[in-house]
């Protein structure tokens, strides 16, 4: 079964910022499908949900410049 699941991400001001982010996050191997949205500063992202990794998520958003954590 797919889940969504949205983040929170900080530091994201511009359409490099989202690009940055989409790429990141849309390499995890269990990633579905991803929609950032930087004037709100979220990032939704799609796939099975016993596959889903948060670690992952927030570990690819890192690696692209910004913090991001689950919300609730």
């Amino acid at each position: 079964m797919t889940e969504t699941r949205e983040y929170s991400v900080d530091g994201m001001s511009c359409a490099h910022c989202e690009s940055a982010v989409t790429e990141e996050v849309s390499a995890l191997p269990e990633v579905e499908g991803i929609d950032v949205d930087v004037a709100a500063g979220s990032l939704r992202v799609s796939g099975p949900a016993e596959r889903l990794d948060d670690d992952a998520v927030v570990a690819a958003v890192d690696e692209a410049g910004y913090t991001a954590v689950r919300a609730a």
